[in-house]
């Protein structure tokens, strides 16, 4: 199936290259990860008896398929400069949702006219708004995957950064599963030398031993209140412009 996974990539990088967005990415990144990996099985005990399994959303699952969409320099340095949360970064969050939502149906399409059964996720915002557990996380999918190793900042980090949005989706076809990263791409974890993400959360909600998810939501739905014309945008990324930003 080394066909459908270079067809899926070209999709991907199409509907990128095609997007009539005011925000401009870099190369895609995609990987491809067996639905029977003993990963999504440890996910209930790492995430949560919540999150679901592959085969949960697709009963005949055999590939789970991730992408990552970058974000281009010229976006992640407006909101390293912007005291505040750039709306540059703000508009880019809200048009690559909508990117991923494309991108995805547009596979759906292509793979079940020949066939093959997909199921989708939404891009974000499929939590649980009291306790912020996910049925479904992208980032997990895509570490399965092998698109990078997580980070002290609770990203995904991947050879192209951590400055961009994930997407991913289940299918009944078998393609080569992606390898998995060797090395770590997360300065801290690698010699403890970085703490940007730490030092740079504008909520101390981020910490060295985990993360206040209530504290760190509430500052993004203040956020949201800033920017009222561009509908729901909960969102912050300072502990996304370190080093690890662009990879």
């Amino acid at each position: 199936m080394a066909d459908l996974a270079s067809r899926i990539e070209n999709i991907i990088n199409d509907q990128v290259k095609m997007s009539q967005t005011i925000t401009s990415y870099r190369k895609p990144l995609v990987g491809f990860a067996s639905a029977h990996d003993p990963l999504f099985i440890k996910m209930k005990e790492i995430i949560g008896t919540h999150h679901l399994h592959p085969c949960d959303l697709l009963p005949d699952a055999k590939t789970v398929i991730a992408f990552f969409i970058p974000f281009a320099e010229d976006i992640i340095q407006a909101n390293r400069k912007d005291p505040a949360v750039a709306r540059e970064w703000s508009v880019a969050y809200i048009e690559t949702n909508t990117l991923i939502q494309t991108i995805s149906q547009k596979i759906k399409e292509e793979l079940e006219a020949e066939g093959i059964s997909a199921v989708t996720q939404k891009a974000t915002h499929n939590f649980n708004e009291e306790d912020l557990t996910a049925l479904w996380s992208h980032k997990s999918a895509a570490y399965v995957a092998g698109l990078g190793t997580f980070g002290l900042n609770q990203m995904l980090i991947t050879p192209s950064g951590c400055a961009g949005r994930f997407g991913s989706l289940v299918i009944s076809a078998e393609i080569p599963s992606t390898s998995r990263p060797s090395e770590e791409y997360c300065r801290y974890n690698r010699d403890g030398k970085c703490q940007f993400c730490v030092n740079h959360c504008p909520t101390g909600a981020l910490r060295v031993d985990g993360l206040d998810k209530q504290k760190c939501y509430a500052h993004l739905l203040a956020v949201d209140k800033q920017f009222p014309d561009l509908g729901l945008c909960d969102v912050c990324g300072k502990c996304a412009m370190g080093p690890c930003a662009f990879g």
